[in-house]
C-alpha cells in the first residue's frame, strides 16, 4: 500500500492521486516519487482509468525536493540517484495527466506539475524554481519545461533569481490553463478529466503524443507525425462509432478499439 500518497480508484474513468507528506509540505523524496511512478504505471495498465488527476494539499502541492535526503548524496550519489528512473517513468505516462495545484509548487513540485498535460491552479498557488538559492539548479526538467511553457525571459528570471510567480501570473504566461478558487481546484481538474475520459482512448493517446511531439521537433516532422497518427485512427472501431453516433445524433460509446 502507498505510504506517501493516496489513490482513489477510477470513477467515471478518472483516477485521483493525492500526495500525502503534509509534515514535509509534500517534499518529493525517493519513496514518494517511486510510489507515484508505480501508481502511474498501474493506471496506464488499467482499462477503467482513462485519465489521472494528481494533487497535493491546500497549503502545498509539493514544496520541492527533500533537502535532507539531497544533502546526504555526494557526486556519486547524484550520478546514481534512483529518482532519475522514477522521473523517467512519470514522463513516459501515456494517458492524460492533469495537475490540480494549490499552495506551493516549488522546485521539484513545480517540475512535477509541469509533467502534467493540463495544469489547473487555485488562486493561492505559487510556482517557482528556487534551487539557485541552495547553490544548485533545477535537475528534473525545470529549465527545459519552464522555458517551453513561459518563454525565455520569464524562465530565466524565475530560475536565476529563485523568485516565484503567483497563479494569475502563471496563467498569463501560459504555465497553467485555468485559475479557480482554491476549494474548487481539484473538483475542476476532475471535471476536465471526466470530459476527456468520455473520448476515444486511442484518439486521446495519439493526440497527446502529437502535441508533445510539437515541443521537441520541427514543424515538418511534427506534421508528418500528426498525419500518420490521423491515418492510423482511420482503422479503429471508435472512429466508426464516433461518425455513426454523430449521424444518429446520439452520444458515442467508445471502447478503445
Amino acid at each position: 500500500m502507498p505510504r506517501t500518497l493516496t489513490v482513489r480508484p477510477p470513477e467515471q474513468g478518472v483516477r485521483l492521486i493525492t500526495l500525502q507528506r503534509p509534515e514535509a509540505l509534500n517534499a518529493l523524496n525517493t519513496e514518494l516519487l517511486g510510489e507515484l511512478a508505480f501508481e502511474l504505471e498501474s493506471a496506464e495498465q488499467d482499462a477503467d482509468t482513462r485519465a489521472v488527476v494528481i494533487t497535493g494539499g491546500r497549503k502545498a502541492f509539493a514544496a520541492g525536493a527533500d533537502i535532507k535526503e539531497m544533502a546526504e548524496r555526494d557526486l556519486v550519489g547524484i550520478l546514481n540517484d534512483p529518482r532519475l528512473a522514477h522521473w523517467q517513468r512519470i514522463t513516459a505516462f501515456k494517458k492524460p495527466l492533469i495537475a490540480a495545484v494549490n499552495g506551493f509548487a516549488f522546485g521539484g513540485g513545480c517540475e512535477l506539475a509541469m509533467h502534467a498535460d493540463i495544469l489547473i491552479a487555485g488562486e493561492d498557488a505559487r510556482f517557482g524554481q528556487p534551487e539557485i538559492n541552495l547553490g544548485i539548479m533545477p535537475g528534473a526538467g525545470g529549465t527545459q519545461r519552464l522555458l517551453r511553457a513561459v518563454g525565455k525571459s520569464l524562465a530565466m528570471q524565475m530560475v536565476l533569481t529563485g523568485e516565484a510567480i503567483d497563479a494569475r501570473h502563471a496563467l498569463r504566461a501560459g504555465l497553467v490553463s485555468e485559475v479557480t478558487q482554491p476549494e474548487f481546484t481539484v473538483e475542476r481538474a476532475i471535471a476536465i478529466a471526466r470530459v476527456i475520459a468520455q473520448k476515444a482512448p486511442l484518439a486521446v493517446r495519439l493526440a497527446k503524443e502529437a502535441l508533445l511531439k510539437a515541443e521537441d521537433t520541427d514543424l515538418a516532422s511534427g506534421l508528418r507525425f500528426e498525419r500518420h497518427a490521423f491515418t492510423l485512427l482511420a482503422g479503429t472501431q471508435d472512429r466508426e462509432e464516433g461518425i455513426r453516433a454523430f449521424q444518429e445524433k446520439r452520444r458515442p460509446e467508445f471502447t478503445g478499439q
